[in-house]
């Protein structure tokens, strides 16, 4: 049976999905900026962006854009009722102080033990940008990364051991891609969920590790 791979939109609502009420949740740069678009209405989930924003809304409406009200990405955003906006200063000690209950982030490769490397290729004409993803990585209480799972290359960037300059070690708790959902245990790599017609036997091909299911 054929399958299809989740889009960026998709990915984005399942990430939303596991996110409980009552939690104070960063979305980082790139992909991860989709939950706010994608969390259930009725819940009280408090978005942090490091720019200094605490209590962001989803994206506006193209008409009531407001580049003024941007998140860390430069994307525009809403200020849900209560936010606030907070110095740099404050914003990163929420971050480091283990304030975030969750981050969401990206990432170029994340290891079977859960370290993450989000910030440099190691390429020589690559432009370093790790920006706040080191303190989110070990500040916050869980860290879930979102990405596609396969490079352009199709190389898994779930991968034995980074090979990339690392963020965090041993971070990671969850990840969520186009194909399948996991999470980091003592165990191995356990698949929580994965796309209609993707079978665990070709998953751990595409992966090249195996996977732990219970």
């Amino acid at each position: 049976m054929a399958y299809q791979r989740k889009t960026k939109d998709q990915v984005a609502a399942r990430v939303a999905q596991d996110i409980p009420e009552g939690v104070y949740v960063n979305l980082g740069i790139g992909m991860p900026t989709q939950v706010a678009n994608h969390l259930p209405q009725g819940l009280e989930i408090i978005l942090h962006s490091e720019n200094g924003i605490l209590g962001m809304g989803p994206a506006p409406a193209p008409e009531d854009e407001d580049f003024d009200l941007i998140n860390a990405g430069k994307q525009p955003v809403t200020l849900l009722q209560g936010g606030a906006y907070v110095h740099h200063n404050d914003s990163f000690a929420m971050m480091r102080g283990g304030h975030l209950d969750i981050c969401v982030l990206g990432a170029f490769q994340v290891s079977v033990k859960g370290d993450l490397a989000n910030w440099h290729t190691g390429e020589p004409d690559a432009i370093p940008a790790v920006g706040g993803a080191m303190d989110l990585a070990i500040g916050a209480k869980q860290t879930w990364v979102m990405m596609d799972l396969l490079t352009k290359q199709g190389q898994s960037k779930i991968v034995p051991a980074c090979t990339y300059p690392i963020t965090g070690l041993a971070c990671v708790k969850r990840i969520y891609t186009d194909l399948a959902t996991f999470e980091i245990t003592e165990q191995g790599l356990r698949l929580i969920d994965s796309v209609e017609g993707l079978s665990r036997e070709e998953l751990e091909k595409l992966v090249g590790l195996p996977i732990v299911v219970y």
